[in-house]
């Protein structure tokens, strides 16, 4: 039987609020909701790094104020991410839907990228590969028995800037515009990735107002929005929760 699961699509934000909203949705599963899918992009640009992280070791902070990039903190682990040319997403599971591995989830992500005719494998512990080079990075974070993960989806790259504000080469990433040698724009992605993920984890989208259809995306609810709003300026804005250590 198809799981019932709320398509969520909001487009460009900020860093801030996307990480809130991400909260905001893992909140409302938690208290009751449904399964969520989301895909977002991020504008203006940023870098997210992980919870454990410290800022001052994985980021040029010069170089980001310079350029004008934001920088984030996620609740999730991993490391630092530049976001840019790039589709996001973030599959939040409440009990007793949860499931357990990034292979299965990342499958989904995979079998988006077949639609679109890239060949990709899975790399433990969360990562995507197109040949030799990552394209997708994951991540998770579990509040009681609800798993959210979330991740990325390369359509281009530009390394000297990730050098510059991360520090890091970019010989070993690649984009779906360099795998496929020609433009891929976010919404192409956003189609693909939606199927991607229908397919391999068997889900049914639905609004949450109950309707259904193969594909129905909707938008947070005014609670959600607010909630992430709040989060976004109280927490993930904060100086402090930026630059903990």
């Amino acid at each position: 039987m198809p799981l019932k699961i709320r398509l969520v699509r909001t487009g460009r934000a900020g860093a801030f609020y996307n990480m809130g909203l991400d909260e905001a949705l893992l909140e409302s599963a938690r208290e009751g909701g449904l399964p969520v899918l989301r895909f977002y992009g991020w504008e203006p640009p940023a870098v997210s790094i992980g919870y454990f992280q410290k800022i001052s070791e994985v980021v040029n902070l010069g170089a980001c104020e310079k350029r004008g990039v934001d920088i984030v903190r996620r609740l999730s682990g991993g490391g630092a991410v530049f976001h840019q040319a790039e589709i996001t997403y973030s599959v939040i599971f409440p009990p007793p839907c949860v499931l357990p591995s990034f292979e299965l989830i990342c499958g989904a992500v995979m079998e988006g990228l077949s639609i679109l005719g890239v060949s990709s494998r899975f790399k433990p512990v969360n990562d995507i590969y197109a040949g030799e080079k990552k394209i997708s990075g994951n991540a998770q974070i579990r509040r009681g028995d609800t798993l959210l993960q979330h991740g990325t989806v390369l359509l281009d790259t530009d390394p000297g800037l990730m050098r510059e504000l991360l520090g890091v080469s970019a010989s070993k990433v690649t984009g779906l515009r360099a795998v496929l040698d020609r433009p891929v724009s976010f919404e192409e992605a956003e189609e693909a990735l939606t199927e991607g993920f229908r397919r391999r984890l068997s889900l049914e989208y639905t609004s949450e107002t109950g309707g259904s259809s193969p594909v129905s995306p909707c938008s947070p609810t005014a609670e959600e929005d607010e909630r992430a709003r709040v989060l976004a300026r109280e927490r993930f804005a904060s100086p402090g929760f930026i630059n903990r250590s």
